[in-house]
Order: structure tokens, then sequence, then C-alpha cells
């Protein structure tokens, strides 16, 4: 059994869980709580889903499907975590549902209308899952944030849970608390235990790295201006482990820093892994990850979608992706896991430069480069 919590954020569609989890994991990783959210749902949103123009959103938003595949591997990955987890459920939960629910051990409910709760609460009840709070989410602007009860369960309410912005009141600020109460391990034991299982002798742990370097906000978040000090402080060409959490341009980098040596990184679900080993070559249109090509003028940008809404690592090592005569500047976009992206900027090495696109800034970010006038950081439209 594992022994890191996982919390479950469930309710109907359309009640803001994907904007609460946001509020939620923001305000945790403020406090420097160790932990990290996994979406169970095929179109469960990634941060960037909050922080970038919604205009962006509606665009780049995919619906996945909801197959017995991708639920075994959500669970696996629940199983096997290494950090206390928020879980961000789909709104119509079913049959195919109790091997994710089974792996959760607490939940926080949103809901719109009684008989959702009354669901939800009979689903959590049949798998034993402990209720830490009952929120009734209202429609309309954010004005309307109250505590009911400030029992076992928390209860009460909140609105305007819209995309693009984050909750806030007494309600947010107690839940916080007993997220942060739960999530109570030493950040120093899990630290410990997470470097010593590293297969490199060196790790950058990366908040403290923009903690010694000056860079990063109170929130431990990156800039890409940071970039040119950041390699110019990290030795090259040497293997490294990467530790802790980073935009994916970030790691991106790094690990066309480190290149050729051997780069790992740690998955709060996976553990210690290497980038994903990848092969240019002839697209399957059957296969998982797919790729459009469209040529610019002075670079060519590769669009990359999961077709199986959920990318398992174990069965996608060696994947093809679509071959380039590297003749020329090259843009990587989609969403994707860090150790895709790495993966990506490796098998690409040799390009004058490459640039991963971060909706958050609606630009691609420079990742690495040969070209003087399109250095290390630079954006790209």
């Amino acid at each position: 059994m594992n022994l890191f919590p996982a919390v479950l954020l469930g309710g109907p569609p359309h009640a803001g869980k994907s904007v609460l989890t946001y509020t939620l994991t923001q305000a945790l990783r403020s406090q420097q709580v160790d932990h990290y959210v996994l979406r169970a749902c095929p179109d469960g949103e990634g941060d960037w889903s909050n922080e970038a123009a919604q205009e962006l959103v509606r665009l780049i938003r995919v619906k996945g499907d909801y197959t017995s595949a991708f639920v075994e591997r959500i669970a696996r990955d629940l199983a096997r975590r290494h950090l206390p987890l928020l879980v961000d459920v789909g709104g119509r939960p079913g049959p195919l549902d109790t091997s994710v629910f089974n792996q959760c051990t607490h939940a926080v409910l949103l809901y719109k209308e009684p008989a959702d709760l009354d669901l939800w609460r009979e689903l959590m009840d049949r798998h034993g899952i402990t209720l830490l709070a009952e929120i009734l989410s209202l429609p309309g602007p954010a004005a309307d944030h109250y505590i009911a009860d400030y029992g076992t369960v928390l209860r009460g309410a909140i609105s305007g849970l819209e995309r693009g912005t984050t909750a806030h009141g007494p309600l947010v600020g107690a839940l916080v608390e007993r997220l942060a109460s739960l999530f109570a391990y030493s950040p120093d034991e899990l630290r410990t235990a997470h470097l010593a299982a590293a297969p490199v002798e060196t790790v950058i742990e990366l908040d403290r790295l923009g903690q010694t370097l000056g860079l990063t906000d109170a929130q431990n978040r990156w800039s890409p201006h940071h970039l040119p000090k950041v390699l110019d402080y990290l030795p090259a060409g040497i293997p490294l482990g990467l530790y802790g959490r980073g935009p994916n341009w970030l790691y991106a980098a790094l690990a066309l820093h480190a290149h050729p040596a051997e780069l790992f990184q740690f998955d709060p679900r996976l553990g210690w892994i290497a980038p994903l080993r990848l092969v240019q070559g002839e697209v399957n249109p059957a296969a998982s990850l797919q790729a459009q090509v469209i040529d610019h003028e002075s670079y060519t940008r590769l669009e990359f979608s999961i077709q199986a809404t959920y990318l398992d690592y174990d069965e996608v090592i060696d994947a093809i992706v679509p071959k380039l005569l590297l003749n020329q500047g090259i843009m990587l976009s989609g969403r994707l896991p860090h150790w895709l992206w790495t993966g990506l900027v490796l098998v690409y090495w040799g390009a004058p430069w490459q640039a991963v696109y971060y909706p958050q800034l609606g630009q691609g970010i420079v990742v690495g480069s040969e070209q003087d006038a399109l250095p290390v950081g630079a954006l790209v439209k």
C-alpha cells in the first residue's frame, strides 16, 4: 500500500474542478508543500489552461476518449506515486473509474445541485475514501465565499471558478490548511529518499538552483531570460539528474546542455527515468504520438499530439518522429510530459536552434542554439 495520500477532486462536469485544482496547487507550492497534480481524465488540463490566454486555451484543448487502457495507466501511476497527489478526475464517473478510486485516499467534492453531492458521496463511501470537503460551486463572479461547517468535513461555497482565474476566500484558505497538514511530510525526508535513489552523482535541484542564482520568485517560477545564466553556471556535457518542478523549456534546455552525457529526471509517478528514446523516420498514422510538420520561412514547426490520450513511457520507447534535414531551426509544440520534451530535443540535436512553444507566453522559447542572433532564452513567434 502506498503511504502517500492521493486526494481526489470530484464533482459534475463544469463545476470548476480544474480551476480549484490549480488554485490549491498554487497555494500549496507557495507554502513549499511537496506534491504533484495528476489529471485522471483524458481532457485533464495542466497549469497552462489557467495561465495562458483563454483564446489560446480554447484552440489547444483536446478532448480524449475515456478508455479502459487510459484508466489502467492512471491507476498504475497512482499506485506507484512518489509524492502526495491531487487527482483531478472526470465529471461522469462510471465502472471504469473503480481502479482509479481504489487508489485514492481522500476527496474534495464540488457540486452544483444536491443530487450531484449525493452521487459522489455514495461513490466515496463505496471506495472507502475519506471526505475532506464538500463545496457548493456557485455561478457568477467570485464574490460569494463562505464556510458553513468547519467540522471534520469542511463545507461551504465558492463562486467564480472560471478558467483564467483563481479562487480566494476563507473556505479556500481553510482547505489549503487541511491539505498542507495532510501532505506534511518532511521535505528533507522526501528529498533525501529521492536523491539517494538518483542514478547519477550530480543532481540539479531546480528549486535550490533558482534560489542560489537569485532567479526565481517566491513560488519558484522561472522566466526564459534566466536560461543563459543557468547554463553558464552549470557544467556542460556531464551526466546530470534533474529534480524538482520546472517548466518544459527548462528541462529541454538542460537536456541539451548535458548532451552527449546521460540525463535522468525525477518523475513523481515513475521515479528516476531517462529522456524518452526516439527515432526519426516515417510516422505510422496509427501511432500514439503524432506530429504535424509546418514549414515556416526560417524554421520548421512540429505540432505533436497524443492520440491515445495518455502516453505510457514504457510503450513508446523508440517511437518514430518526423525525419528532418536539421538545416534550419525547429520549434516543438504540444501538450506533452517532460520526459518526452527532453527526448524530442535530443532526437533533433544538431539543428541550428531549437525552441519549445510555451502557451503561457504564446511564443517559443529557444532552448538550444548555435546562432548568435538567436541565443538561448530568446522568444520566437
